[in-house]
Order: C-alpha cells, then structure tokens, then sequence
C-alpha cells in the first residue's frame, strides 16, 4: 500500500523512468533544488526502473508513459510502496489511457510538457494524497469511456514484477541460466515464470512471446544509451 502522509519521509526519493537524456538531467536538477525532495536516479528502460526501484525504493516514481504504452510495468509497480506519477505523453492524452490508467492504480497523471513547478505540485500530491490529475486531462474522464482496450483487463492477465523482468531479459537475448544469475533466482524459477508469461499472453514459445509482447505494447524499445543514472541513496 502507499505511504500515508503520517509515514512520509521529511524528504521524499524521487526516481525517473525517460528515454530522453536532456528530461531526465532537466528532472534531476529541479529535484536539487526543490526543497523537501533528493534524487536517487533515472533509468531509460523498464528494466533498469525496476532495478531502480528494488535498490532505493522511491517514495515517488515519475514515469513517461511512451515507455510503457500498456501500463505493464505500473501494474508491476502498483502494489510496492511506491508512488507512480505518469508523465502523459500528447499521443497519450485520450480517455482510454488516462481511465485505463487510474483503474490500473497509478497515483498521478500530469502532462509530459507541464511547466516544473507544476511537476513539483503533481508531485507532491502523488506522495500526500495518492491522486494527482492534470487539469488538462480531466476532459478526457468526461468522454465516454467504452472499454479499456490499452490496458490489461480482467481477461488480460498483466505480468508480475518479476514476468516482466524476465520477459525483458528474455527479450535481451538471455538464456534461463544467465536471468537466474541476473534475478538471484534458481533456473527452475525462471522456467515457471517463463511458463507464466507464455500463458498470459498466449505465446507457443519464447520468441513469439517477445514478438506479442512488442506488437501489443508490453515491450517498447528504448534509445540506446546508459541504462540506469543513479545519484545516491
């Protein structure tokens, strides 16, 4: 469950999840100086945000949503503690990914463009009150909502944390023996998460489960540069 605001920490942990250098140092340099607020890293792909997450256990991370179309990885986070702000890409700013997303248990949604001192508000208000909706993406809950198409339902099984991170790795190129190593995880663990994913989303094998889960948007590609930026605990 999400921090109470009784339990909130003097000083809240941000972390970031964006494929673009320039935002995620933009992001870092507003936390510094935002009194109340510390850094302790970005990361430019789901994996590494995961990682990211297990080692410092943010009290808010701020997501962008071009690099999680379907909300796997904050159905993934949903239930660990952490507070997720989705930063709403223009491509995104529709009825069924901002209904889609508050069902799926994100805290916040705040436009991708907003000025800084309202990221700072949203984000204060994902951490005290675990709800924060951009003004500008309210009209998007007054349109008719029909169904959810871009996030995982009843009959869509989202993946676990731990699917997803073996499903990335999968994607990686790595074999059982190798995300045993990465996961500290037996090899028969990853064979029963394997098992699971091929399940859930209906894959005969383990490469057509990494084709599925880039047609549908479980897996995006992410730029090729420094998978995780960390600035202390």
């Amino acid at each position: 469950m999400p921090r109470s605001t009784a339990q909130r920490p003097a000083s809240l942990a941000i972390a970031l999840l964006d494929g673009v250098p320039l935002f995620r140092d933009g992001l870092s340099a507003l936390v510094h100086r935002t009194p109340g607020l510390h850094w302790v890293g970005a990361a430019d792909r789901p994996t590494a945000a995961l990682r990211l997450r297990d080692r410092f256990q943010p009290d808010v991370m701020l997501i962008d949503s071009g690099l999680d179309p379907r909300g796997q990885l904050c159905h993934a986070l949903s239930t660990t503690g952490t507070n997720l702000l989705v930063l709403v890409q223009e491509s995104h700013r529709n009825t069924q990914y901002v209904a889609g997303a508050l069902a799926a248990g994100v805290h916040g949604l705040v436009l991708r463009t907003a000025e800084p001192d309202q990221i700072i508000d949203a984000i204060a208000a994902t951490s005290e009150e675990q709800r924060y909706l951009d003004p500008k993406l309210a009209p998007a809950l007054a349109a008719p909502r029909g169904k959810l198409k871009h996030w995982p339902g009843p009959t869509q099984q989202p993946l676990s944390r731990r699917e997803y991170q073996v499903l990335q790795l999968v994607a990686d190129g790595l074999e059982n023996q190798a995300i045993a190593k990465i996961l500290f995880v037996s090899v028969e663990t990853v064979r029963t998460h394997v098992k699971s994913i091929l399940r859930k989303l209906g894959a005969r094998d383990r490469t057509h489960a990494v084709a599925v889960a880039f047609r549908t948007g479980v897996l995006t590609t992410a730029p090729a540069t420094n998978e995780e930026n960390t600035a202390g605990a």
